[in-house]
């Protein structure tokens, strides 16, 4: 983008007209096109591929798909494909892909000629049976298009010609992202000329917010993002505007999709997540009002497809750009997830009208949608929250509904609650439903993706709580057996720690031991300052949803109960599996330090490089543990001798959508290290950085917090609350020998 670009923006930026009052809520009264879901499409040399795309269109019911042509593909399996779909009823969106080294020539004479031809071509072939045909790709990505300012226009000007020539419906120019400025800079030119689009389109990608509704931190920050309110409605109005501006009636985003890749940077369960991300989506994109169209990049791909390939491999150019090819043998093809949750909101939202927003705030999404047969409420939570139906809606109204998870399938009589993985409630067209104004004080966490089990809520006259079991029957066993009231309580013969908690284990209760934990004593000035807080038992429950669904290991929650209206703050019970270990990082870094090389048969090279990147690992997913201690990181050995950690005393941690800052991770560090010596810290550190040969070698400034956090240790050992004690326990029994 040179400058004289820029400048073509600046008058309609500057005049306001970007602004769209409110525009980060949905407004109410629009149908959704029955076509508004399309996906991209392409297939391999052989022609079974063809079948099986056909048949998973068939599947999907889906009548709308994006093909990518390039240069070549009049003669190849593309054209094929191509031939075969227009020969149904789906309609087709033709994108126009010019060769990286072509752009590069598109202003040689040679270079026109080639691209004159080709788009000729294709439209003279093709032009009457298609939707429309689409020019441009990612130009404002010029390390995957190969556009610049020139030779963007000089394509779309050829093109432009050959196509309105043959009254074919012309889209672009493809823009990645939200990035408003180009979109008004590329139509203002074309303005000028007399050739804009029929159809703009803009591939609005989310991904990098997590969460599709949330306020987009990348624009100018989390504070500011969350003053100007921009999440994905804003922008899918924002772009409308533009368009509606520059006298287009239509707006489209043909490729948008959330990797597999950069969801695992932080989460597991991707596959189930990346279906999550999709109806969340493309819930609010029909909720906006502002899209006629929107596609899901590749159907058929390892890395973001509705159905995975199996070839665990990825072309080297990004397939936003061109999705040329399917990789891998039809038989290995598996459906995932993300196809599934296609599948229902087309069947279940596609044509409805949207009736409004029920709810948008405080990590709730509730919205309304009405077709001939039902009304439709689609209603997820923030990830790792969920809140009880209940909170929501009347028991006569739940009682009424017939609920569908993501995917379709039936869930009534079998859900509590509303969770990050969206849920469909619907009752007959006729239906008058009323929101109950959600109590978000109800608010749970869970890790929504746990294998094979399922959270059951608790709620009596003297207790609340919350616990995990693999059906209502084991449920309700679980609920008995480990009911404070039922639960037995810390012996001499079990007690774990008896300090601020008491941490016992419980033999009998269930088929393996289990560990509890209950608050014995807060200081008076805690208790004011927590009172708002939750108990510490639902902290320790948050904590471990939060690391489990990350990916970083704790010991399995199974219950949490806190007594209605307890003011001490102290009846509270965390209760989880009893984690099997051999030993802690503090006794094997407190080894290394006296001066061992091994410990139990683990060299220090070995314990550095193992527990470097596991600590490095839980700070990429956002985890930012806050009392790292070596004695809250258990180790077990394996049969191959690797080693494998757990975290315990987990319920001060705080965890975010970004990696831990460098502060964090320091803090986190030079309380692990504080039983380490300096040498056998920089080993660590370099194991960390994932720079073993570096030694470590630790930054000045870097050192502070460790020398800090030494200071803090050392004094509080010498001069706080334990030493006083220890001092007075001596002075006690040295009066007493004395006498």
């Amino acid at each position: 983008m040179n400058l004289k670009f820029i400048l073509d923006a600046v008058p309609y930026t500057l005049s306001g007209r970007m602004r769209v009052s409110g525009g980060h809520l949905p407004v109410a009264g629009h149908t959704v096109p029955t076509d508004f879901i399309g996906v991209g499409v392409t297939t391999a040399d052989n022609p079974l591929v063809d079948d099986y795309v056909l048949e998973r269109l068939a599947e999907l019911g889906i009548s709308q798909v994006r093909v990518d042509f390039t240069y070549g593909d009049m003669a190849g399996p593309v054209a094929r494909l191509l031939d075969r779909l227009l020969a149904t009823d789906i309609q087709v969106l033709l994108h126009l892909v010019q060769p990286f080294e072509e752009v590069k020539r598109i202003n040689t004479p040679a270079g026109q000629v080639a691209w004159r031809e080709f788009v000729s071509s294709t439209a003279t072939r093709y032009g009457e049976r298609l939707w429309a045909i689409e020019v441009g790709s990612t130009i404002n990505r010029r390390r995957w298009s190969g556009y610049d300012t020139e030779s963007f226009f000089t394509s779309w000007s050829i093109a432009y010609d050959e196509i309105k020539s043959r009254n074919i419906r012309l889209a672009g120019p493809n823009i990645s992202d939200f990035e408003p400025l180009w979109n008004i800079a590329v139509l203002t030119r074309l303005k000028q000329e007399g050739k804009l689009p029929d159809i703009h389109t803009n591939n609005l990608f989310s991904e990098r917010v997590v969460e599709p509704e949330r306020f987009d931190h990348r624009l100018m920050g989390s504070w500011i993002g969350q003053l100007v309110k921009v999440n994905l409605v804003k922008k899918c109005r924002i772009l409308k505007k533009i368009t509606s501006d520059f006298g287009i009636d239509e707006l489209v985003s043909p490729s948008a999709f959330w990797t597999l890749p950069r969801i695992k940077r932080v989460l597991v369960n991707s596959e189930q997540k990346m279906a999550d991300y999709l109806t969340r989506y493309m819930v609010l994109c029909a909720a906006s009002g502002s899209m006629r169209q929107i596609y899901w990049g590749p159907m058929l791909c390892n890395r973001e497809g509705l159905i995975d390939d199996d070839t665990g491999t990825y072309p080297l150019l990004e397939r936003v750009t061109h999705y040329h090819r399917v990789l891998g043998d039809e038989a290995s093809y598996r459906i995932r997830p993300a196809f599934q949750a296609m599948k229902t909101f087309i069947a279940e939202i596609s044509g409805g009208r949207y009736e409004g927003a029920l709810a948008t705030t405080g990590g709730l999404q509730i919205h309304a949608f009405r077709n001939d047969r039902h009304l439709i409420h689609v209603a997820w939570a923030e990830n790792g929250k969920a809140l009880p139906l209940r909170a929501c809606y009347s028991e006569g109204d739940i009682a009424a509904s017939e609920l569908l998870d993501r995917d379709g399938d039936c869930l009534t009589g079998k859900v509590q609650l509303i969770s990050e993985a969206p849920l469909y409630l619907t009752w007959p067209a006729t239906a008058d439903v009323q929101l109950i104004e959600p109590d978000l004080a109800q608010i749970e966490h869970i890790y929504r993706h746990i294998p094979d089990q399922k959270y059951y809520l608790y709620d009596d006259d003297q207790w609340h709580g919350m616990l995990v079991a693999n059906s209502p029957a084991e449920a309700a066993l679980r609920f008995k057996v480990l009911h404070p009231d039922h639960l037995p309580g810390p012996s001499k013969e079990n007690l774990l720690r008896r300090a601020r908690n008491a941490v016992w284990t419980v033999d009998g209760a269930l088929a393996t031991a289990v560990v509890a934990k209950k608050p014995l004593k807060i200081h008076l000035h805690k208790r004011f300052l927590e009172r708002h807080r939750p108990s510490k038992a639902r902290r320790s429950w948050i904590a471990a949803a939060e690391l489990l669904r990350r990916g970083i290991p704790t010991a399995m929650p199974l219950a949490y109960f806190e007594k209605v209206g307890d003011r001490g703050l102290l009846e509270n019970y965390f209760i989880c599996d009893r984690v099997d270990a051999d030993f802690t990082a503090r006794e094997i870094l407190s080894a290394f330090r006296d001066g061992a090389s091994h410990f139990q048969d683990i060299s220090a090279e070995q314990a550095y490089r193992e527990l470097g990147r596991f600590l490095f690992e839980m700070h990429c997913r956002g985890v930012y543990f806050r009392d790292l201690s070596g004695g809250n990181i258990l180790i077990k050995k394996s049969p191959a001798g690797e080693l494998q950690f757990t975290l315990i005393d987990i319920n001060r941690a705080r965890f975010f959508n970004r990696g831990a800052t460098t502060m964090e991770r320091l803090s986190d560090l030079s309380r692990v290290c504080n039983k380490l010596h300096w040498e056998g810290r920089e080993q660590l550190i370099g194991q960390y950085l994932q720079r073993p040969e570096s030694g470590g070698a630790i930054p000045w400034h870097y050192r502070i917090p460790f020398y800090l956090y030494d200071f803090k240790a050392a004094f509080k050992r010498r001069f706080g609350r334990k030493a006083i004690k220890r001092l007075l326990n001596r002075a006690a029994r040295s009066s007493g020998s004395s006498r």
